[in-house]
């Protein structure tokens, strides 16, 4: 898609890292002026040095004061990506503690409302927000029913949102298992041993690469035909 995004400016909430960082590098080479946040200095000076042209923001999306005077001193730009993210909610419904389903409605859903609320009147209306949600909203699976509950009530919001701002478009793009920083908590041979299980439940038998899902967000941003709609680009896990 030449010329799509150069000189646009763009905003990716959480893109320091994974999904977010996948698509800061495919945007930047496209020629679009990327501004990337994040709660962690570490990790946004490792995405600087990484690609040096990337504007990098410490910001906590949990704090609406700290967005509002970002997005003010921002002012106008062409798209915003929503790659924020939490690692709670997971485990069978009868056990779950409800304080990790909270965590995790606090990692994830509220930060990525509390952004796009923020952001609203600042995305050109011929522009584009894509959020990142998860293919637990739409599996039928034990143990997701926490992560099903943050993901699919962002899911369900996107049609009506997308109507309320029309023109400006809203879409989502659901992943399933990711090789991202995400597992990187996890030890080599469990990460491995998670990722041969999960790969397992996909049609394609893989493990989805994050510049897969950089491709799905770029085409949403792209193709100013499409509003309301949730891409799952999970290699058929949910299905």
């Amino acid at each position: 898609m030449p010329g799509k995004f150069e000189n646009k400016r763009v905003v990716i909430a959480g893109g320091s890292t994974g999904i977010g960082f996948a698509t800061a590098a495919l945007l930047v080479a496209a020629g679009a002026s990327v501004t990337i946040t994040g709660r962690s200095v570490e990790k946004l000076e490792q995405a600087k040095a990484a690609i040096p042209s990337l504007n990098t923001v410490v910001l906590d999306s949990n704090n609406r004061q700290e967005l509002d005077q970002f997005f003010q001193s921002m002012g106008m730009f062409d798209h915003l990506v929503l790659t924020l993210s939490g690692g709670k909610g997971a485990g069978a419904f009868a056990t779950l503690p409800l304080d990790d389903l909270r965590t995790g409605f606090e990692g994830k859903f509220w930060p990525q409302l509390n952004t796009l609320q923020s952001a609203i009147p600042y995305v050109d209306k011929a522009g584009s927000i894509t959020l990142v949600t998860a293919a637990s909203a739409a599996m039928h699976t034990p143990g997701v029913a926490g992560l099903a509950a943050i993901n699919g009530s962002l899911e369900l919001m996107i049609p009506s949102i997308a109507k309320e701002l029309q023109p400006l478009r809203i879409n989502a793009v659901s992943p399933g298992v990711v090789d991202t920083p995400w597992w990187d908590a996890m030890t080599p041979a469990d990460k491995a041993a998670a990722f041969t299980h999960f790969a397992a439940q996909t049609l394609t038998g893989r493990i989805a690469e994050p510049e897969e899902l950089a491709d799905a967000i770029l085409f949403l941003m792209g193709n100013r035909n499409v509003t309301g709609t949730v891409i799952r680009c999970d290699g058929g896990i949910s299905l």
